[in-house]
């Protein structure tokens, strides 16, 4: 999880598990994940330095933020490479405490074909699988930003070079890796601002709106635990959204209540809402 080497974690295989020995195994990984935290801002704390997580996907992020009252007297900043990032890296430590800043170890890699002409219309499953092939952690990646037959790769400074000479093929299509200069040189996503109206700010209602999804489709994701708010599991669907907080639901994309609320003629609340596929 902590990107110290290149080489993937193994873990048990779950297939013909029985319930009891999956939620004892996921019961272990997260007591081990929270130690992990204690532990970086601990020594964050009384060594003075500043401590870094590999990547935490949403699932991880909701565990932190359980312990993020135990991590406080550390400090902490947690950054993702780009706006809005699904990915991102716990940094503990803060410059007031420590009277000097870090950078987060986080570099972009720019994905490109070697010709354009015949590259294959790839997607986010493609680049993903054809890094995991190369056998590294995913902790050590974040986000991955896909255009035009192209990519841009969010990882640890750390892999950044053993990806660049090691990633020749996604799908069949021969790609050349180069790390970008700067923020300049990375394509900033533009979300699509979206109006709607709803009944209320309950976030099954929003969700069910934005996606044009029936309630009931919608209490389905979280009842099966698909709903993040600001990183956090939303297990109440109930719960009232406020603006600029940002909402994820796994397998639909996300959005964020982008504007102050206003009231129609016919008594509904209508927002700007904006949407990240």
């Amino acid at each position: 999880l902590w990107g110290q080497g290149h080489a993937r974690q193994k873990y048990p295989r779950r297939r013909g598990f029985s319930e009891m020995e999956r939620k004892h195994s996921d019961e272990k990984e997260i007591h081990q994940l929270r130690n992990r935290f204690r532990d970086l801002a601990e020594k964050s704390f009384r060594q003075g330095i500043y401590t870094f997580t590999g990547f935490l996907g949403l699932s991880e992020q909701d565990v932190f933020w359980q312990e993020a009252g135990k991590l406080s007297h550390a400090g902490y900043r947690l950054e993702g490479g780009c706006q809005a990032a699904d990915r991102v890296v716990a940094r503990f430590g803060s410059p007031e405490e420590l009277g000097y800043e870090v950078p987060f170890p986080i570099v972009c890699v720019h994905i490109r074909p070697l010709a354009q002409k015949f590259a294959d219309d790839l997607s986010h499953r493609d680049f993903l699988g054809a890094l995991m092939n190369l056998g590294i952690e995913r902790s050590t990646i974040g986000d991955i930003k896909v255009g035009e037959r192209e990519a841009y790769l969010f990882c640890l400074d750390s892999i950044a070079g053993f990806i660049c000479e090691n990633l020749s093929q996604v799908r069949h299509t021969h790609v050349k890796c180069s790390l970008t200069e700067g923020p300049a040189d990375i394509p900033q996503e533009e979300p699509l601002s979206v109006s709607i109206q709803v009944q209320s700010f309950r976030v099954d209602a929003v969700l069910a709106k934005v996606y044009n999804m029936s309630r009931e489709k919608s209490l389905e994701l979280f009842r099966a635990g698909k709903v993040y708010v600001d990183g956090r599991l939303c297990g109440n669907n109930a719960r009232q959204l406020k603006c600029g907080e940002t909402v994820n639901a796994r397998g639909y994309g996300k959005f964020m209540l982008a504007g102050e609320p206003r009231e129609t003629k016919k008594g509904k609340l209508a927002v700007e809402v904006s949407l990240y596929r």
